[in-house]
């Protein structure tokens, strides 16, 4: 007599498979609560806080963008800065293109941009790269070279002038080389001044771009170099191939920053030379200073801040789209 084994599982009312243990289950997961509105976060910020942006909100608009904004409409304009502005519509940038003394300071500005961000930057990043290693007194010298950055631009003109002067040190030091000569009246001869300024922009500029080298490369990765060197690679082939790929954030910075400074560049120039002599030394800083403060054209001055404007942001947005194009 054969007797059938009943399976338990096939029983009504039974769950088929293993049953779980209740020790170690997880508890049911409870419903995530909403996100909050950006309404709502807004409400929750400190009203010391809203007060801390809106006081250096209130004083940028004031003192920075209203201006900013004027100059925009002040340029269609012909304007003494008493009365009323009679408007002129293009009248005054179709004389800046007819005007020598301005196609002079724009020629300048280019010569000022090639030259002092050029030689700036080719000078800071070889400090950089120089001074990038452990060492005795490598702190010193990093100061020492960053130290006229400090000193105002046109504390830095009134030095330069002093070393300019004849009988001053630069030409003490011609006289005890030999090269009494080379000897010249630096800011007074048309051909030389503005080169003159020059190097004195530069002597002050190199330090900032050498800091800011100095930034980026302490953040390059050294075993990226290590590996190179190990492969065979020479100094400079590391420093093109493994270095400077791995400074792009900062070359941008360096561009943006010594192309607004090349262009907005007034103290220095003023101080040294007032933009003469027959204006030779002329920038577009300082012959819209000249027009709006001596000639009272505030118009025209206005005019020429458009393009200093348009210039700078011209460079950038360029510069930018090549390093996009280029990252694609």
């Amino acid at each position: 007599m054969s007797t059938s084994t009943r399976d338990p599982a096939a029983a009504p009312g039974r769950r088929r498979g293993p049953v779980p243990s209740r020790r170690g289950q997880p508890p049911a997961s409870s419903p995530r609560p909403p996100t909050p509105s950006l309404a709502s976060r807004l409400r929750r910020v400190p009203l010391v806080v809203w007060l801390f942006l809106a006081i250096p909100l209130a004083v940028e608009l004031a003192w920075v963008f209203w201006p900013a904004a004027n100059s925009f409409s002040l340029a269609f304009t012909r304007w003494n800065g008493i009365g009323a502005a009679e408007p002129v519509g293009t009248q005054n940038f179709v004389d800046l293109a007819s005007d020598p003394i301005f196609r002079t300071a724009l020629t300048n500005n280019v010569i000022w941009v090639v030259g002092f961000g050029g030689l700036s930057v080719l000078g800071g990043l070889a400090l950089a790269v120089a001074l990038n290693k452990p060492g005795r007194g490598i702190g010193l010298y990093r100061s020492a070279i960053y130290l006229p950055m400090v000193v105002s631009m046109a504390v830095t003109g009134l030095f330069w002038r002093v070393m300019y002067q004849p009988g001053g040190p630069i030409s003490a030091g011609l006289d005890v080389l030999g090269l009494g000569s080379l000897e010249r009246q630096w800011l007074a001869d048309p051909d030389l001044a503005l080169y003159a300024v020059l190097v004195a922009g530069i002597w002050r500029q190199v330090g900032y771009i050498m800091v800011l080298y100095l930034a980026g490369l302490k953040g390059c990765d050294a075993s990226l170099e290590e590996a190179a060197s190990v492969d065979g690679a020479s100094s400079w082939q590391t420093f093109w191939h493994v270095v400077m790929p791995q400074l792009k954030g900062v070359n941008m910075v360096v561009f943006a920053v010594t192309v607004i400074d090349s262009l907005r560049t007034f103290d220095l120039v003023w101080a040294m030379t007032r933009g003469g002599p027959f204006n030779s030394t002329q920038l577009l800083s300082t012959y819209m200073f000249e027009q709006a403060f001596t000639a009272g054209n505030l118009g025209y001055a206005s005019a020429i801040a458009v393009v200093i404007f348009v210039l700078a942001i011209g460079f950038i947005i360029t510069y930018l789209a090549r390093q996009a194009r280029a990252e694609d």
